[in-house]
């Protein structure tokens, strides 16, 4: 099953609220391989994101702060089956700056 390298989501700003940045396709498995979060402010912020509906147990970042003028970079392998969502947001609107990388691989 060829995978399809591509940037699944950004780079775009957070708000302040839960909101979808990416849903698997069907008949389709996708690994998350890159997050890459900037706050170029001089505070603070605080990020949160989660696989599936945002809840505590769907959370990989779960208020993890952000220091001012740092970059967080995670290329862990998270995996996003067909149909499930991956949801984001910022402890302040119209600051952090995201973009996911990954690849989707076509089932079946």
């Amino acid at each position: 099953m060829p995978a399809t390298w591509k940037r699944l989501f950004g780079p775009a700003l957070l708000t302040n609220a839960a909101a979808t940045k990416y849903t698997c396709p069907a008949l389709t498995k996708t690994r998350i391989r890159h997050i890459h979060v900037t706050n170029p402010t001089v505070s603070a912020v605080t990020f949160t994101m989660s696989i599936g509906a945002d809840a505590a147990g769907t959370r990989i970042y779960d208020v993890y702060s952000i220091a001012a003028g740092d970059v967080l970079n995670d290329f862990g392998v998270y995996v996003v089956d067909a149909a499930e969502i991956v949801q984001a947001f910022a402890s302040t609107t119209s600051v952090l700056n995201i973009t996911i990388d990954g690849e989707e691989i076509t089932l079946g």
